[in-house]
């Protein structure tokens, strides 16, 4: 398992664009994967579920990965969230 927190940057935080493009990089992925912060914790391959937490700029974003190919999962995500979605 591999687990990484990052920062949500995007102004508009963690809204309908971002949590579409972190559950298709998600779904690209054999391992499962969970993220922590806001409200709870989510299944990373739902959007439902990611827009549940109520992520705003500057929240902590935990990301944990278990699975045959965590350890690219868990760098992909963090990526995505640390640019900034790509002001998504």
């Amino acid at each position: 398992m591999i687990v990484r927190t990052v920062t949500v940057q995007n102004e508009q935080g963690f809204h309908v664009r971002p949590a579409q493009l972190f559950v298709e990089k998600a779904g690209a992925f054999e391992a499962r994967i969970r993220v922590r912060g806001g409200a709870g914790e989510a299944d990373g391959k739902s959007m439902l579920e990611l827009m549940t937490l109520g992520l705003e700029k500057g929240s902590a974003l935990t990301i944990e990965a278990d699975g045959p190919d965590e350890a690219e999962a868990v760098r992909t995500l963090a990526e995505l969230v640390d640019g900034r979605f790509g002001e998504a």
